[in-house]
């Protein structure tokens, strides 16, 4: 419903009913009953809604405004106190639970059919013999293609209880009639780490986008690996990982920290502490560990670093860290909707809180990358600003600060080159996948007898390739786009991509970390240089 001055009381009273809901939900040390209790104040709200319900003049949709007024409440909180409305609640847990129950591909909504990229690797798709490249048409006698079928009708068509059976008819370039196949859906893991890899014979690599609930377990697995493959040292890259789970982050960190280290520790509003140290089960002790962090490392990632450098362990290896010190618990709302309420502090060993200040407003706050810009920080650490009063000492003796973020121990200024944002804004919206896909879509056997590893080493990007995304772009996006400055850049880019749709399994970050001067600063500290 559009915002009008006169529904203003109609709002603020619900969202007054809204906060005490919410407020209602939380495991503070009120009792429910008591937290519910009649009053004179919540009659009043309780009566105030229910008289708009069946008296006001015109139909108003009083779920639709608790919605906004919700969000408005959170917005005077903090930034990061949210609320999810039901209808997004199903992608935010699949995301953070760390998998789902589907068949087991990874596709496009390409034209007006489904398309799949490659099946997952020993998944239920892989299993039956779907390929890449073919079009997954119907699903139990149900059609998924055609202009007007919505991606979210294609998804739900593939999903399904789990060891529940879905019959599909697929058409593959060059067979002369559909293929049928009949596939068992089962739990796809949604990866959170994207690669693990040996840099160098003593060197392994673990990428982690996110925190979430399966997110120690594949790094375990990792760690492992590259422990077996004969790493002595890790480098841990957390750019760009938003966070997730508290206690994900702290069996990370376990696993590097010797026996009863403090972890970190948080409070709440009454100043109640909690301590987390570190247990007996670490693998990695005795290693060496380098934490990759940037400007939009954010929450658990900081977490990790904050733990690790307070604690004299290894090194912090990047930029300035986002700044997010804030513990959110998330409440059932009742309706199928959530809040992620902020509900502590986290503070590094040290006793250090990394939370950046939000007094000016969510904007500013969330524009801060653009200050950092505008100031220099990313490109010359004497730039960052620091606070004699936030300045704290790890047992070591090295100086760290707080008040906004992890800064590192050894700083990189961020690469324009292979960040450059027309590319970064070309991958973002799918450009670069799109066409790489239609590339494949050409001639897709000519790969067939490449390996992964030859791929990796020894495959060159041609000059036809640069110019063909060119004219692709050009004629998609109604523009005159060249890549005269930066035509290696676009093929990095294009052959990571082309492995990630052929091979998967860490390949684009593999060949993407080959000019990656973050990695080759790594490398040489691991080397002594």
């Amino acid at each position: 419903m559009p915002y009008n001055k006169k529904y203003l009381p109609l709002i603020l009273g619900t969202a007054i009913a809204a906060g005490i809901f919410i407020g209602g939900k939380l495991n503070f040390t009120d009792s429910p009953d008591r937290l519910f209790s009649t009053n004179s104040k919540k009659d009043k709200l309780n009566r105030l809604i229910d008289y708009i319900d069946y008296d006001y003049v015109d139909d108003v949709n009083t779920d639709s405004i608790v919605d906004v007024t919700v969000n408005g409440i959170l917005e005077n909180l903090d930034p990061h106190s949210v609320y999810i409305p039901k209808e997004d609640m199903e992608r935010v847990t699949e995301n953070m639970k760390g998998d789902f129950v589907g068949i087991g591909v990874s596709f496009y909504p390409y034209k007006d059919s489904i398309a799949v990229i490659r099946p997952i690797e020993n998944g239920p798709s892989a299993k039956v013999g779907i390929k890449g490249g073919d079009r997954i048409l119907i699903a139990d006698g149900d059609t998924l293609y055609g202009d007007k079928l919505l991606d979210n009708d294609m998804v739900k068509k593939l999903k399904g209880p789990i060891n529940t059976k879905v019959k599909l008819k697929v058409f593959r370039k060059g067979e002369p009639k559909l293929l049928e196949f009949t596939v068992k859906r089962s739990n796809i893991p949604i990866k959170s780490v994207d690669a693990a890899y040996m840099l160098t014979d003593k060197l392994g690599y673990i990428k982690v986008n996110r925190f979430a609930e399966t997110t120690y377990k594949e790094f375990k697995k990792a760690l492992n690996k590259l422990k077996a493959q004969g790493a002595t040292e890790i480098a841990l890259d957390l750019r760009d990982n938003p966070g997730g789970f508290l206690g994900i982050a702290e069996q990370m960190v376990d696993e590097f920290l010797e026996d009863d280290k403090l972890i970190l520790f948080t409070k709440n509003k009454r100043g109640s502490i909690d301590k987390s140290f570190a247990t007996s089960k670490g693998v990695f002790e005795k290693g060496k560990v380098y934490v990759l962090i940037n400007e939009n490392s954010a929450s658990a990632s900081e977490i990790v670093a904050g733990a690790l450098q307070d604690n004299d362990k290894g090194l912090i290896v990047g930029r300035r860290s986002y700044g997010k010190g804030l513990v959110q618990r998330e409440m059932d709302l009742g309706d199928g909707s959530a809040v992620r309420l902020t509900v502590s502090r986290y503070y590094t060993p040290t006793g250090r809180s990394i939370q950046r200040p939000y007094k000016n407003g969510n904007k500013d706050y969330y524009d801060e990358y653009f200050a950092r810009l505008d100031s220099g920080e990313l490109l010359d650490p004497d730039k960052i600003e620091v606070a004699d009063s936030l300045k704290f000492t790890t047992p070591g003796g090295k100086i760290v600060y707080g008040g906004g973020g992890i800064i590192p121990d050894v700083f990189v200024p961020i690469d324009n080159s292979m960040q450059n944002e027309t590319l970064t804004y070309l991958q973002r919206r799918g450009f670069i996948a799109y066409f790489v896909f239609e590339e494949l879509e050409h001639d897709r056997k000519k790969y067939d007898g490449i390996s992964r590893s030859e791929f990796i080493d020894h495959f060159d990007i041609g000059d036809d390739l640069v110019f063909a995304f060119q004219d692709y772009l050009n004629v998609r996006t109604d523009s005159e786009v060249t890549f005269v400055a930066y035509h290696t850049e676009v093929k990095q880019y294009l052959k990571a991509t082309l492995a990630d749709q052929l091979y998967g399994e860490g390949t684009f970050e593999e060949i993407f970390n080959q000019r990656d001067i973050m990695i080759d600063e790594v490398i040489k500290l691991s080397d002594g240089e």
